[in-house]
Protein backbone atom coordinates (compact mmCIF):
# COMPACT_ATOMS: atom_id res chain seq x y z
CA UNK A 1 0.00 0.00 0.00
CA UNK A 2 2.82 2.56 1.06
CA UNK A 3 4.17 4.62 -1.80
CA UNK A 4 7.94 3.28 -2.97
CA UNK A 5 10.77 6.05 -3.31
CA UNK A 6 14.00 4.58 -4.84
CA UNK A 7 17.18 6.49 -4.39
CA UNK A 8 17.17 8.88 -7.62
CA UNK A 9 14.05 10.60 -6.30
CA UNK A 10 15.03 10.62 -2.95
CA UNK A 11 17.92 12.67 -4.02
CA UNK A 12 16.03 14.68 -6.20
CA UNK A 13 13.74 15.64 -3.45
CA UNK A 14 16.18 16.52 -1.31
CA UNK A 15 17.83 18.81 -3.89
CA UNK A 16 13.98 20.73 -4.74
CA UNK A 17 13.56 20.89 -0.70
CA UNK A 18 16.39 23.39 -0.22
CA UNK A 19 15.68 24.86 -3.94
CA UNK A 20 11.79 25.74 -2.22
CA UNK A 21 13.64 26.85 1.21
CA UNK A 22 15.57 29.08 -0.72
CA UNK A 23 12.52 30.29 -2.86
CA UNK A 24 10.45 30.90 0.27
CA UNK A 25 12.69 33.09 1.99
CA UNK A 26 13.15 35.03 -1.02
CA UNK A 27 9.40 35.22 -1.38
CA UNK A 28 8.65 35.89 2.38
CA UNK A 29 11.58 37.72 3.56
CA UNK A 30 12.18 34.95 6.42
CA UNK A 31 9.75 33.84 8.43
CA UNK A 32 9.46 34.24 12.26
CA UNK A 33 9.71 31.30 15.25
CA UNK A 34 6.19 32.29 16.32
CA UNK A 35 3.67 30.25 16.90
CA UNK A 36 1.75 33.13 15.14
CA UNK A 37 1.98 33.99 11.24
CA UNK A 38 4.61 36.46 9.83
CA UNK A 39 2.94 38.34 7.34
CA UNK A 40 5.05 38.05 3.77
CA UNK A 41 5.14 40.36 0.68
CA UNK A 42 3.44 40.04 -2.42
CA UNK A 43 4.96 38.10 -5.38
CA UNK A 44 6.96 40.45 -7.84
CA UNK A 45 4.72 42.48 -10.34
CA UNK A 46 2.33 42.41 -7.56
CA UNK A 47 -0.45 44.52 -8.90
CA UNK A 48 -2.67 46.97 -7.54
CA UNK A 49 -5.09 45.35 -4.54
CA UNK A 50 -8.56 43.81 -5.71
CA UNK A 51 -11.37 46.19 -5.58
CA UNK A 52 -14.29 45.38 -4.50
CA UNK A 53 -16.14 42.90 -2.19
CA UNK A 54 -14.54 39.56 -1.73
CA UNK A 55 -17.12 36.62 -1.20
CA UNK A 56 -17.02 34.87 1.88
CA UNK A 57 -18.08 31.23 2.39
CA UNK A 58 -17.86 27.81 3.43
CA UNK A 59 -15.56 24.99 2.86
CA UNK A 60 -16.54 22.75 5.13
CA UNK A 61 -14.47 19.14 4.22
CA UNK A 62 -12.28 17.67 1.76
CA UNK A 63 -12.78 18.60 -1.89
CA UNK A 64 -15.54 20.48 -0.96
CA UNK A 65 -18.78 18.05 -0.78
CA UNK A 66 -19.54 14.37 -0.08
CA UNK A 67 -19.50 13.12 -3.60
CA UNK A 68 -15.81 14.95 -3.37
CA UNK A 69 -15.73 16.72 -7.24
CA UNK A 70 -12.98 18.84 -5.72
CA UNK A 71 -14.93 21.37 -7.06
CA UNK A 72 -15.39 24.67 -4.87
CA UNK A 73 -17.08 28.30 -4.69
CA UNK A 74 -18.14 29.37 -8.34
CA UNK A 75 -16.23 33.10 -6.93
CA UNK A 76 -13.68 33.13 -4.30
CA UNK A 77 -12.29 36.96 -4.78
CA UNK A 78 -8.97 35.56 -6.58
CA UNK A 79 -8.90 35.89 -9.91
CA UNK A 80 -6.25 35.81 -13.17
CA UNK A 81 -6.37 39.30 -13.35
CA UNK A 82 -4.85 39.80 -9.26
CA UNK A 83 -3.36 36.70 -8.65
CA UNK A 84 -0.07 39.34 -8.57
CA UNK A 85 -1.14 40.67 -5.36
CA UNK A 86 -1.40 37.59 -3.05
CA UNK A 87 0.57 38.39 0.23
CA UNK A 88 1.58 35.43 2.30
CA UNK A 89 0.74 34.11 5.48
CA UNK A 90 2.31 31.28 7.12
CA UNK A 91 1.26 29.65 10.29
CA UNK A 92 3.19 27.36 12.58
CA UNK A 93 1.90 24.47 14.41
CA UNK A 94 1.70 22.01 16.86
CA UNK A 95 1.63 19.00 14.52
CA UNK A 96 1.82 18.13 10.67
CA UNK A 97 -1.11 18.23 8.47
CA UNK A 98 -0.76 15.61 6.03
CA UNK A 99 -4.01 16.25 4.22
CA UNK A 100 -6.54 19.70 3.49
CA UNK A 101 -7.63 22.42 5.94
CA UNK A 102 -11.61 23.30 6.05
CA UNK A 103 -12.77 26.50 6.42
CA UNK A 104 -16.08 28.66 7.78
CA UNK A 105 -16.75 32.23 7.70
CA UNK A 106 -18.57 34.00 10.43
CA UNK A 107 -18.78 31.65 13.11
CA UNK A 108 -18.47 32.19 17.19
CA UNK A 109 -15.60 31.54 18.37
CA UNK A 110 -14.21 32.83 22.08
CA UNK A 111 -17.42 35.37 22.17
CA UNK A 112 -16.41 36.77 18.19
CA UNK A 113 -17.97 36.23 14.95
CA UNK A 114 -15.27 35.08 12.74
CA UNK A 115 -13.82 33.00 9.95
CA UNK A 116 -11.86 30.04 11.06
CA UNK A 117 -9.65 27.20 9.54
CA UNK A 118 -9.71 23.85 11.01
CA UNK A 119 -7.63 21.49 10.27
CA UNK A 120 -6.35 17.89 12.20
CA UNK A 121 -2.59 16.79 12.65
CA UNK A 122 -0.68 13.73 12.17
CA UNK A 123 -0.96 12.72 15.79
CA UNK A 124 -4.94 13.68 16.16
CA UNK A 125 -4.25 17.55 17.51
CA UNK A 126 -7.38 19.27 15.77
CA UNK A 127 -6.68 23.14 15.68
CA UNK A 128 -8.87 26.47 15.37
CA UNK A 129 -7.09 29.35 13.23
CA UNK A 130 -7.76 32.53 12.22
CA UNK A 131 -7.36 33.07 8.33
CA UNK A 132 -7.00 37.06 8.80
CA UNK A 133 -4.02 36.62 11.20
CA UNK A 134 -2.88 33.47 11.68
CA UNK A 135 -3.56 33.42 15.64
CA UNK A 136 -4.65 29.90 16.98
CA UNK A 137 -7.83 30.22 18.38
CA UNK A 138 -8.14 26.82 20.23
CA UNK A 139 -6.06 23.06 20.40
CA UNK A 140 -7.37 19.66 20.95
CA UNK A 141 -5.00 17.35 21.80
CA UNK A 142 -6.58 13.84 22.40
CA UNK A 143 -5.67 12.70 26.07
CA UNK A 144 -4.01 9.88 24.95
CA UNK A 145 -1.51 11.80 22.81
CA UNK A 146 1.69 10.49 24.82
CA UNK A 147 1.11 7.12 24.02
CA UNK A 148 1.73 7.43 20.06
CA UNK A 149 2.99 11.02 19.33
CA UNK A 150 6.21 10.72 17.44
CA UNK A 151 5.56 6.86 16.32
CA UNK A 152 4.47 5.80 13.00
CA UNK A 153 1.00 5.21 14.22
CA UNK A 154 -0.57 8.46 12.55
CA UNK A 155 -3.82 9.92 10.51
CA UNK A 156 -4.30 11.52 7.55
CA UNK A 157 -8.07 12.01 8.44
CA UNK A 158 -9.08 15.76 6.80
CA UNK A 159 -11.84 17.09 9.64
CA UNK A 160 -15.30 17.76 8.75
CA UNK A 161 -17.85 19.91 10.01
CA UNK A 162 -21.55 19.11 11.13
CA UNK A 163 -24.04 20.49 8.99
CA UNK A 164 -25.44 22.91 12.17
CA UNK A 165 -21.88 24.54 11.76
CA UNK A 166 -21.60 24.01 16.14
CA UNK A 167 -19.44 20.97 15.87
CA UNK A 168 -16.08 19.20 14.19
CA UNK A 169 -15.20 15.60 13.75
CA UNK A 170 -11.52 14.58 13.50
CA UNK A 171 -9.84 11.54 14.00
CA UNK A 172 -7.34 10.47 16.34
CA UNK A 173 -4.78 7.90 15.76
CA UNK A 174 -6.03 5.93 18.72
CA UNK A 175 -8.52 4.72 16.07
CA UNK A 176 -11.52 7.11 17.64
CA UNK A 177 -13.99 9.58 15.75
CA UNK A 178 -14.09 12.48 17.74
CA UNK A 179 -17.05 15.37 18.15
CA UNK A 180 -15.26 18.52 19.34
CA UNK A 181 -17.70 22.18 19.98
CA UNK A 182 -16.75 24.69 17.61
CA UNK A 183 -17.05 27.39 19.99
CA UNK A 184 -14.36 26.19 22.34
CA UNK A 185 -12.60 23.33 21.31
CA UNK A 186 -14.20 21.13 24.09
CA UNK A 187 -14.59 17.49 23.28
CA UNK A 188 -18.20 15.81 23.39
CA UNK A 189 -17.95 12.92 25.96
CA UNK A 190 -20.66 10.79 26.12
CA UNK A 191 -21.58 7.04 26.33
CA UNK A 192 -20.65 6.47 22.65
CA UNK A 193 -18.83 9.37 21.93
CA UNK A 194 -15.92 9.04 21.16
CA UNK A 195 -16.55 6.51 18.91
CA UNK A 196 -14.15 3.65 17.82
CA UNK A 197 -14.19 1.95 14.63
CA UNK A 198 -10.81 0.06 14.58
CA UNK A 199 -10.34 -2.88 17.66
CA UNK A 200 -6.28 -2.74 16.84
CA UNK A 201 -5.59 0.81 15.85
CA UNK A 202 -1.92 -0.20 15.64
CA UNK A 203 -2.79 -2.11 12.59
CA UNK A 204 -5.75 0.02 11.46
CA UNK A 205 -4.79 3.21 10.57
CA UNK A 206 -7.74 6.30 9.86
CA UNK A 207 -5.83 7.96 6.95
CA UNK A 208 -8.70 9.01 4.48
CA UNK A 209 -11.11 11.89 5.16
CA UNK A 210 -14.24 11.50 7.35
CA UNK A 211 -18.18 12.18 5.48
CA UNK A 212 -21.06 12.85 6.07
CA UNK A 213 -24.88 11.79 4.33
CA UNK A 214 -28.15 12.29 6.55
CA UNK A 215 -27.55 11.73 9.79
CA UNK A 216 -24.11 9.81 9.58
CA UNK A 217 -20.28 10.53 9.85
CA UNK A 218 -19.01 7.80 7.28
CA UNK A 219 -15.31 6.93 7.64
CA UNK A 220 -13.02 4.05 6.63
CA UNK A 221 -9.88 2.73 7.65
CA UNK A 222 -6.96 0.97 6.07
CA UNK A 223 -3.27 -0.67 7.28
CA UNK A 224 0.01 1.66 7.80
CA UNK A 225 2.53 2.01 5.56
CA UNK A 226 4.56 -1.50 5.15
CA UNK A 227 1.14 -3.31 5.01
CA UNK A 228 1.47 -4.58 8.47
CA UNK A 229 -0.74 -7.37 8.88
CA UNK A 230 -3.37 -8.24 10.11
CA UNK A 231 -5.78 -5.41 9.01
CA UNK A 232 -8.79 -4.68 6.78
CA UNK A 233 -10.79 -2.44 5.30
CA UNK A 234 -13.86 -0.78 7.11
CA UNK A 235 -17.08 1.69 6.25
CA UNK A 236 -18.05 2.84 9.39
CA UNK A 237 -21.43 4.74 10.00
CA UNK A 238 -21.75 6.97 13.40
CA UNK A 239 -24.65 8.33 14.38
CA UNK A 240 -24.22 12.10 14.27
CA UNK A 241 -26.40 12.87 17.52
CA UNK A 242 -25.02 9.80 20.25
CA UNK A 243 -21.93 8.99 18.65
CA UNK A 244 -23.43 5.29 18.55
CA UNK A 245 -21.86 3.22 15.76
CA UNK A 246 -24.84 2.33 13.53
CA UNK A 247 -23.66 -0.37 10.80
CA UNK A 248 -19.80 -1.63 9.64
CA UNK A 249 -19.36 -2.94 6.50
CA UNK A 250 -15.54 -4.75 6.15
CA UNK A 251 -14.46 -5.21 2.53
CA UNK A 252 -12.73 -8.87 4.17
CA UNK A 253 -14.76 -11.25 5.78
CA UNK A 254 -17.67 -8.91 4.92
CA UNK A 255 -20.28 -11.45 5.69
CA UNK A 256 -19.81 -10.23 9.21
CA UNK A 257 -21.89 -7.31 10.02
CA UNK A 258 -19.97 -5.87 12.31
CA UNK A 259 -16.72 -3.71 13.81
CA UNK A 260 -13.97 -7.39 14.15
CA UNK A 261 -11.01 -7.86 15.70
CA UNK A 262 -8.81 -8.02 12.66
CA UNK A 263 -6.62 -10.96 13.71
CA UNK A 264 -9.82 -13.07 13.98
CA UNK A 265 -10.74 -12.81 10.17
CA UNK A 266 -8.31 -15.30 8.17
CA UNK A 267 -7.95 -12.65 5.25
CA UNK A 268 -5.93 -9.71 5.45
CA UNK A 269 -5.40 -6.43 3.78
CA UNK A 270 -8.02 -4.44 1.41
CA UNK A 271 -7.47 -1.16 2.48
CA UNK A 272 -9.72 1.82 2.07
CA UNK A 273 -7.14 4.24 1.82
CA UNK A 274 -7.28 6.40 -1.33
CA UNK A 275 -7.27 10.24 0.11
CA UNK A 276 -11.21 11.08 -0.61
CA UNK A 277 -12.38 7.73 1.48
CA UNK A 278 -16.04 7.19 0.95
CA UNK A 279 -17.75 9.30 -1.82
CA UNK A 280 -20.89 9.44 -1.88
CA UNK A 281 -24.05 9.15 -4.59
CA UNK A 282 -26.04 12.84 -5.04
CA UNK A 283 -29.83 11.57 -5.34
CA UNK A 284 -29.16 8.17 -4.00
CA UNK A 285 -27.25 8.41 -1.14
CA UNK A 286 -25.55 4.91 -1.82
CA UNK A 287 -21.66 4.89 -0.96
CA UNK A 288 -18.64 4.27 -2.93
CA UNK A 289 -15.00 2.71 -2.04
CA UNK A 290 -12.44 1.66 -3.47
CA UNK A 291 -9.87 -0.95 -1.93
CA UNK A 292 -6.49 -1.84 -2.23
CA UNK A 293 -4.14 -5.22 -1.85
CA UNK A 294 -5.93 -7.85 -0.63
CA UNK A 295 -7.87 -11.53 -1.49
CA UNK A 296 -10.60 -11.24 -4.12
CA UNK A 297 -13.30 -14.06 -4.02
CA UNK A 298 -16.16 -12.80 -4.80
CA UNK A 299 -18.28 -13.50 -2.12
CA UNK A 300 -17.05 -12.07 0.85
CA UNK A 301 -13.11 -10.79 0.12
CA UNK A 302 -12.99 -7.87 -1.96
CA UNK A 303 -9.39 -6.72 -2.56
CA UNK A 304 -8.49 -4.22 -5.76
CA UNK A 305 -12.49 -3.92 -6.42
CA UNK A 306 -14.71 -0.30 -6.92
CA UNK A 307 -17.43 -1.42 -4.13
CA UNK A 308 -21.17 0.30 -4.09
CA UNK A 309 -22.84 0.46 -0.90
CA UNK A 310 -26.10 0.72 0.41
CA UNK A 311 -26.98 4.43 2.52
CA UNK A 312 -26.72 2.78 5.47
CA UNK A 313 -23.74 0.20 4.54
CA UNK A 314 -26.22 -2.59 5.31
CA UNK A 315 -25.24 -4.67 1.62
CA UNK A 316 -22.61 -4.62 -1.02
CA UNK A 317 -25.05 -3.85 -4.64
CA UNK A 318 -22.77 -4.14 -6.91
CA UNK A 319 -18.96 -4.77 -7.42
CA UNK A 320 -16.54 -3.44 -10.33
CA UNK A 321 -13.00 -6.16 -10.38
CA UNK A 322 -10.20 -5.72 -12.62
CA UNK A 323 -9.31 -8.61 -14.57
CA UNK A 324 -5.44 -8.69 -13.58
CA UNK A 325 -7.10 -8.55 -9.70
CA UNK A 326 -4.44 -11.24 -9.21
CA UNK A 327 -1.98 -9.60 -10.26
CA UNK A 328 -2.28 -6.46 -8.79
CA UNK A 329 -2.81 -7.75 -5.47
CA UNK A 330 0.57 -9.89 -6.07
CA UNK A 331 2.35 -7.08 -7.39
CA UNK A 332 1.62 -4.36 -4.73
CA UNK A 333 0.26 -2.18 -7.57
CA UNK A 334 -3.35 -0.77 -5.24
CA UNK A 335 -6.24 -0.27 -7.41
CA UNK A 336 -7.96 1.92 -4.15
CA UNK A 337 -4.76 3.97 -4.05
CA UNK A 338 -7.39 6.65 -5.05
CA UNK A 339 -11.23 6.60 -4.88
CA UNK A 340 -13.66 6.39 -7.40
CA UNK A 341 -14.34 9.97 -8.89
CA UNK A 342 -18.11 10.34 -9.69
CA UNK A 343 -19.08 12.10 -12.96
CA UNK A 344 -22.24 14.15 -13.96
CA UNK A 345 -24.99 12.04 -15.53
CA UNK A 346 -24.39 11.66 -19.01
CA UNK A 347 -26.31 9.84 -22.51
CA UNK A 348 -28.17 8.10 -19.35
CA UNK A 349 -25.05 6.63 -17.87
CA UNK A 350 -23.95 7.07 -14.48
CA UNK A 351 -20.69 7.12 -14.61
CA UNK A 352 -17.02 7.13 -12.26
CA UNK A 353 -13.53 7.33 -13.07
CA UNK A 354 -11.00 5.05 -11.27
CA UNK A 355 -7.61 5.57 -10.88
CA UNK A 356 -4.78 3.27 -9.07
CA UNK A 357 -1.22 2.41 -9.13
CA UNK A 358 -1.08 0.64 -12.35
CA UNK A 359 -1.06 3.81 -14.30
CA UNK A 360 -4.32 3.46 -15.72
CA UNK A 361 -7.77 5.19 -15.62
CA UNK A 362 -10.93 3.31 -15.88
CA UNK A 363 -14.28 4.90 -16.86
CA UNK A 364 -17.09 2.65 -15.14
CA UNK A 365 -20.67 2.20 -15.58
CA UNK A 366 -22.51 2.82 -12.36
CA UNK A 367 -25.57 1.08 -13.94
CA UNK A 368 -24.06 -1.83 -14.26
CA UNK A 369 -20.23 -1.66 -12.67
CA UNK A 370 -19.37 -5.09 -13.60
CA UNK A 371 -21.11 -5.23 -16.94
CA UNK A 372 -23.47 -7.38 -15.75
CA UNK A 373 -25.29 -6.01 -12.43
CA UNK A 374 -25.17 -6.83 -9.24
CA UNK A 375 -22.40 -7.81 -6.71
CA UNK A 376 -20.46 -11.62 -7.95
CA UNK A 377 -17.69 -13.27 -9.18
CA UNK A 378 -17.52 -11.06 -12.60
CA UNK A 379 -14.39 -9.46 -13.24
CA UNK A 380 -13.77 -6.56 -15.67
CA UNK A 381 -16.87 -4.74 -17.44
CA UNK A 382 -15.71 -1.08 -17.69
CA UNK A 383 -16.58 1.33 -20.40
CA UNK A 384 -12.90 2.48 -21.11
CA UNK A 385 -8.81 2.25 -20.12
CA UNK A 386 -6.73 5.12 -20.23
CA UNK A 387 -3.29 6.18 -19.26
CA UNK A 388 -2.86 8.10 -16.25
CA UNK A 389 -0.80 11.06 -16.26
CA UNK A 390 2.87 9.94 -17.27
CA UNK A 391 1.28 6.64 -16.96
CA UNK A 392 2.37 6.95 -13.61
CA UNK A 393 0.29 5.14 -10.23
CA UNK A 394 -2.39 7.91 -8.84
CA UNK A 395 -2.82 8.70 -5.21
CA UNK A 396 -4.49 11.71 -5.44
CA UNK A 397 -8.13 12.76 -6.11
CA UNK A 398 -9.57 13.98 -9.19
CA UNK A 399 -11.29 17.37 -9.57
CA UNK A 400 -14.49 16.39 -12.08
CA UNK A 401 -16.01 20.10 -13.50
CA UNK A 402 -19.06 20.35 -15.25
CA UNK A 403 -19.28 23.56 -17.43
CA UNK A 404 -20.14 25.06 -21.21
CA UNK A 405 -21.81 21.43 -21.58
CA UNK A 406 -18.33 19.75 -20.89
CA UNK A 407 -17.28 17.36 -18.19
CA UNK A 408 -13.66 17.63 -17.68
CA UNK A 409 -11.59 15.77 -14.79
CA UNK A 410 -8.36 16.93 -13.73
CA UNK A 411 -5.87 14.49 -12.40
CA UNK A 412 -2.46 14.94 -11.01
CA UNK A 413 0.46 12.56 -10.16
CA UNK A 414 4.13 12.43 -9.53
CA UNK A 415 4.57 12.28 -13.38
CA UNK A 416 2.64 15.44 -14.54
CA UNK A 417 -0.88 17.00 -14.51
CA UNK A 418 -3.80 16.16 -17.00
CA UNK A 419 -7.05 17.40 -18.07
CA UNK A 420 -9.16 14.77 -19.94
CA UNK A 421 -12.52 15.34 -21.48
CA UNK A 422 -15.80 13.39 -21.16
CA UNK A 423 -17.08 12.53 -24.64
CA UNK A 424 -21.23 11.27 -24.57
CA UNK A 425 -22.67 8.73 -26.69
CA UNK A 426 -24.21 5.29 -26.72
CA UNK A 427 -20.52 4.24 -25.18
CA UNK A 428 -18.82 7.15 -23.06
CA UNK A 429 -15.26 7.65 -23.61
CA UNK A 430 -12.11 10.13 -22.18
CA UNK A 431 -9.59 12.05 -24.17
CA UNK A 432 -6.88 13.65 -22.87
CA UNK A 433 -7.21 17.31 -23.66
CA UNK A 434 -3.64 18.67 -22.16
CA UNK A 435 -0.82 17.71 -19.95
CA UNK A 436 2.39 18.36 -18.37
CA UNK A 437 5.03 16.63 -16.73
CA UNK A 438 4.52 19.01 -13.29
CA UNK A 439 3.51 16.66 -10.61
CA UNK A 440 0.62 17.86 -8.01
CA UNK A 441 -1.54 16.07 -4.97
CA UNK A 442 -5.45 16.32 -5.22
CA UNK A 443 -6.08 19.53 -7.53
CA UNK A 444 -9.18 21.53 -6.81
CA UNK A 445 -11.04 23.84 -8.99
CA UNK A 446 -12.42 27.09 -7.40
CA UNK A 447 -13.21 30.65 -8.95
CA UNK A 448 -12.63 29.16 -12.39
CA UNK A 449 -9.06 28.56 -11.87
CA UNK A 450 -7.22 25.12 -10.90
CA UNK A 451 -4.90 24.71 -7.94
CA UNK A 452 -2.63 22.06 -7.64
CA UNK A 453 0.02 21.79 -4.61
CA UNK A 454 3.57 20.52 -6.32
CA UNK A 455 4.26 18.84 -3.30
CA UNK A 456 7.48 17.87 -4.54
CA UNK A 457 9.07 20.89 -5.17
CA UNK A 458 7.10 22.92 -3.07
CA UNK A 459 5.06 25.05 -5.33
CA UNK A 460 1.63 25.77 -5.77
CA UNK A 461 0.72 26.13 -9.54
CA UNK A 462 -2.41 27.70 -10.49
CA UNK A 463 -3.54 27.33 -13.94
CA UNK A 464 -6.29 28.58 -16.32
CA UNK A 465 -8.16 24.52 -15.69
CA UNK A 466 -8.86 24.92 -20.13
CA UNK A 467 -5.48 23.39 -21.36
CA UNK A 468 -3.59 23.97 -18.29
CA UNK A 469 -2.14 27.01 -18.67
CA UNK A 470 0.27 28.17 -16.17
CA UNK A 471 -0.91 31.50 -14.62
CA UNK A 472 1.95 31.91 -11.40
CA UNK A 473 3.71 29.51 -9.28
CA UNK A 474 3.45 30.59 -5.74
CA UNK A 475 6.44 29.51 -3.31
CA UNK A 476 5.70 27.05 -0.44
CA UNK A 477 7.10 24.19 1.40
CA UNK A 478 7.60 20.56 0.20
CA UNK A 479 4.97 17.89 0.99
CA UNK A 480 3.09 14.55 0.60
CA UNK A 481 -0.44 14.08 0.73
CA UNK A 482 -1.65 17.49 1.41
CA UNK A 483 -3.57 19.82 -1.15
CA UNK A 484 -5.33 23.05 -1.13
CA UNK A 485 -8.96 24.95 -0.39
CA UNK A 486 -9.61 28.14 -1.54
CA UNK A 487 -12.58 30.24 -0.35
CA UNK A 488 -12.75 33.85 0.83
CA UNK A 489 -9.90 35.33 -1.38
CA UNK A 490 -7.25 33.03 0.26
CA UNK A 491 -5.18 29.69 -0.70
CA UNK A 492 -4.85 27.74 2.28
CA UNK A 493 -2.06 24.72 1.62
CA UNK A 494 -0.81 22.70 4.51
CA UNK A 495 2.67 21.10 4.31
CA UNK A 496 4.63 18.35 5.98
CA UNK A 497 5.08 14.80 5.60
CA UNK A 498 3.24 12.63 7.94
CA UNK A 499 5.89 9.82 7.46
CA UNK A 500 8.65 12.21 8.95
CA UNK A 501 6.77 11.29 12.41
CA UNK A 502 7.23 15.56 13.31
CA UNK A 503 5.67 17.06 15.77
CA UNK A 504 5.22 20.99 13.97
CA UNK A 505 4.47 21.94 10.55
CA UNK A 506 3.18 24.87 9.21
CA UNK A 507 0.35 26.16 6.79
CA UNK A 508 0.86 28.69 4.25
CA UNK A 509 -2.49 30.94 3.71
CA UNK A 510 -1.98 32.99 0.15
CA UNK A 511 -4.54 36.07 0.53
CA UNK A 512 -5.65 39.00 -1.42
CA UNK A 513 -4.85 42.29 1.24
CA UNK A 514 -7.20 42.83 3.65
CA UNK A 515 -7.93 38.48 4.23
Amino acid sequence: MGRRMSAMRAWRRTLVCICAVAALLLAVGGCGSSSLASQGSAPDNAQAAVTGPVPSGDWPEFDFNAQRSGVGPASTGITAANLRSLQLRRVHLDGTVDSSAIELHAVTIGGRIRDVIIVTTTYGRTIAIDPGTGAQLWEYVPPDISKYEGSPQITNATPIVDPDRLYVYAATPDGLIRKIVLATGHEVRSAHWPARITRDPTHEKIGTALNISGNAIVATTGGYDGDAPPYQGHVALIDRASGRVTHIWNSLCSNRHRLIVPSSCPASDSAIWGRAGAVIEPGTSQILVATGNGPWNGSSNWGDSVLELRPDASRLVQNWTPTNQAALNASDTDLGSTAPALLPPTSGFRLAVQGGKQGLLYLLNLNRLNGVGGAGPHLGGELQQIQTPGSAEVLTAPAVWASGGRTRIFIADDSGTAEYVLHGGSRPRLSIAAQNATPGTSPILAGGLLYVYDETDGVIRVYNPLGLVPLISLPAATGHWNSPIVVGGRIIEPEGNANDHAKSGTIDIYHLPGR
